[in-house]
């Protein structure tokens, strides 16, 4: 099953975390239930996680991460007829995935981890989501460093689609994604999101992922504002996905998925 049309309208991703310590919600919710909850708030696709990516996050074994994210996929797809998502960097949980029903890869690391991923990948005949990340999620803020951020994740991005391309992923099953807040400073991540329309202009559609992430909180702090938790930057999330709409970004990863698609319905009304 591919996604809805994404060139008439900008389609809203929902994340469901099967973890125990997500960032932005540290495993508090069911997941099952929390993907019926994003659905009925009209989420185009649920994105089922297994394994955190935050900074500082530790990995889990493949057997684990599998336990955690193919019962979700299995009850959410007896329930849902639309798209579901893996988020995984490793292919042998991606397969496990697609087995139970989803249809598209998102990975952090843009099928590099593993030499099986872009072979995975190609026979999974699914659509893929390249991320772009410095580092591993371990590490990954440490100290970020690049001589043009922009022109190194564009090119970065571009050369994985190439790759994906020659072990054969079909080009018009590849999205894009600047992985902002994976390696970057705040610097950097406002670089990226100006940058939207040119990283939005290479042919394949580009996700934006910005979702409560830190570096809302610490533009708040730079400006002098108390610090605020994951749940208090969702006016952040909806400014930087708007921005990223309106410049060329064709969809949206989000935690909040109501009020996304309220914020996009009044940006198509005012177009």
């Amino acid at each position: 099953m591919g996604l809805p049309d994404h060139t008439a309208y900008p389609l809203i991703m929902g994340v469901i975390n099967a973890t125990p310590d997500s960032f932005s919600d540290g495993g508090a919710y069911d997941p099952v239930a929390q993907g019926l909850r994003l659905i009925a708030e009209g989420a185009d696709v649920l994105d089922i996680g297994g394994e955190s990516t935050r900074p500082g996050a530790e990995p889990v074994s493949a057997a684990e991460e599998i336990a955690r994210v193919v019962p979700v996929i299995d009850a959410l797809r007896a329930r849902w007829s639309g798209p579901l998502s893996i988020d995984t960097l490793k292919p042998e949980v991606a397969r496990a995935a697609f087995a139970a029903g989803a249809t598209l890869w998102n990975d952090v690391t843009a099928l590099s981890r593993s030499p099986d991923s872009l072979a995975t990948a190609a026979a999974l005949k699914g659509q893929v989501i390249l991320m772009h990340m410095q580092g591993e999620p371990r590490t990954m803020q440490a100290a970020p460093h690049y001589d043009d951020v922009v022109a190194e994740v564009e090119a970065y991005m571009l050369n994985r689609a190439e790759a994906a391309i020659a072990a054969g992923v079909a080009r018009e099953n590849i999205w894009l994604d600047p992985g902002i807040g994976f390696g970057k400073t705040l610097d950097h991540n406002l670089s990226l999101i100006r940058a939207t329309r040119r990283l939005a202009s290479h042919g394949f559609p580009l996700l934006m992922a910005a979702s409560r992430k830190r570096f809302i909180a610490a533009l708040e702090d730079r400006e002098g504002a108390p610090p605020s938790d994951a749940t208090q930057r969702i006016g952040g999330t909806l400014a930087i996905h708007l921005y990223a709409v309106q410049n060329g970004a064709r969809m949206v990863r989000v935690h909040d998925v109501a009020e996304m698609r309220q914020a996009l319905r009044l940006w198509a009304a005012l177009a």
